[in-house]
């Protein structure tokens, strides 16, 4: 908990630094990385940074947990916490890398608001960045340990046991350890981090779904190839570095660095009904967490919603529907913008998901993943027919800007 004085000041100023932060954390970022290069080349994704995502996620989480902690009526922010704990941890964020956050962040702040940051702001706004930090390192230390490594350690050479091809424009990796011994089981619906070593010398690390074991305590991991294109305001956006990197140079045989299993979007235990609703890549996790529901038997009910651009884009079409087919009291339901000649069929529809024609058990547990707009929508939906928010769970791959506004 705050101090009372620091509380009653935050909460006097949190409009004003609120309305600034957007300022901030670009500013923040900015000294940052000029003062430590090494953490944008070797750390932080240059993409993020370059599209400002990042910098948006940052200053949102900031406000929202100052508001939680002098907001009586907010609910306890473990959920916000969690999520950046778990991305933390597969990035192998260390505790002196908090000090170095915080020089630059008050650096930023005190330059943006100048005079309005007396002594007392500045004390109560420390309190809070270091109560977040706080949190944040205790959980990170936590999920390190349950990992069994260091920070410095999370990084682990895999080597790749197989690569096929499951759309034209996404691969999949199978990764095993060198000696053959079996890798740690994650959790159904968790990711791994993968770092690269890229032409520049930069190493850039992405996060990946675990799309379930393939024997032998082997991983498996998707990669769609992440095109550049032209921004409506003109923009020239690139190609995504890592995923174009694995894609051209990543064969049967070579290596990667990987983490530990990590991620708090995990299907929980339970009877209660299922939905797992995803777009796009965004199938993964989705498919983690079937071979789970199939490989223990699960006699739940369990509704599966995909939207695609088109059956040729659908990376996994044929484990989702094998998946499917082996639970007992499972459905699958498929929306593409684009059938082509095919026309739609009962299971299998043109156009935008219809969440009208789905039928959500009550008491049902949903899982989301996509991109961020999808998951707005169907959130949105779901929520309108009277579905619990609370029962609603999501991945966001890239910085989470939707928590933060929740």
């Amino acid at each position: 908990m705050l101090s009372a004085t620091s509380t009653a000041v935050v909460r006097a100023t949190l409009p004003v630094v609120g309305a600034a932060i957007g300022e901030i954390t670009p500013l923040f970022y900015s000294k940052m990385f000029a003062a430590h290069p090494e953490l944008l080349r070797d750390t932080f994704n240059r993409g993020n940074q370059k599209a400002g995502e990042q910098p948006k996620a940052l200053a949102g989480s900031i406000a929202r947990y100052a508001t939680m902690l002098v907001d009586e009526s907010s609910p306890e922010p473990i959920e916000l916490l969690s999520r950046i704990a778990h991305k933390h941890a597969s990035l192998g964020i260390t505790e002196a890398q908090y000090a170095i956050v915080h020089e630059h962040l008050f650096a930023a702040i005190v330059e943006v608001l100048g005079e309005a940051v007396t002594p007392e702001v500045a004390t109560a706004w420390d309190e809070v960045y270091w109560h977040m930090a706080r949190d944040l390192i205790t959980l990170e230390k936590g999920l390190y340990a349950e990992a069994g490594v260091v920070p410095e350690e999370v990084f682990s050479d895999l080597v790749v046991f197989k690569r096929f091809q499951d759309s034209p424009d996404t691969v999949s990796f199978v990764l095993a350890t060198a000696d053959g011994s079996p890798l740690p089981t994650g959790l159904p619906g968790q990711y791994v981090s993968v770092g690269v070593t890229l032409p520049d010398g930069a190493r850039q690390i992405r996060q990946y779904s675990l799309t379930g074991d393939h024997g032998d305590g082997r991983w498996c991991i998707s990669v769609k190839a992440i095109p550049g294109y032209t921004a409506e305001d003109g923009t020239e956006v690139p190609e995504g570095e890592v995923s174009n990197f694995l894609h051209r140079n990543v064969f049967e045989g070579d290596t990667l660095q990987v983490s530990p299993p990590f991620g708090d979007l995990v299907l929980r235990d339970g009877d209660e009904p299922v939905v797992l609703i995803s777009a796009g890549i965004g199938s993964t996790p989705i498919i983690g967490m079937l071979h789970h529901l199939s490989n223990t038997g699960s006699t739940r009910r369990v509704t599966v919603v995909h939207a695609d651009r088109s059956l040729a884009g659908h990376a996994h079409r044929h484990q989702v529907t094998k998946l499917v087919k082996k639970l007992p009291q499972a459905t699958l339901h498929r929306w593409y913008e684009d059938l082509a000649d095919r026309g739609a069929r009962e299971d299998v529809l043109a156009g935008l998901v219809d969440l009208d024609a789905l039928e959500v058990p009550a008491g049902a547990s949903t899982y989301l993943c996509g991109p961020l707009p999808f998951m707005e929508s169907v959130r949105d939906g779901l929520v309108d027919r009277g579905v619990d928010a609370a029962s609603i769970h999501y991945e966001v791959f890239g910085p989470d800007t939707w928590l933060v506004d929740a």
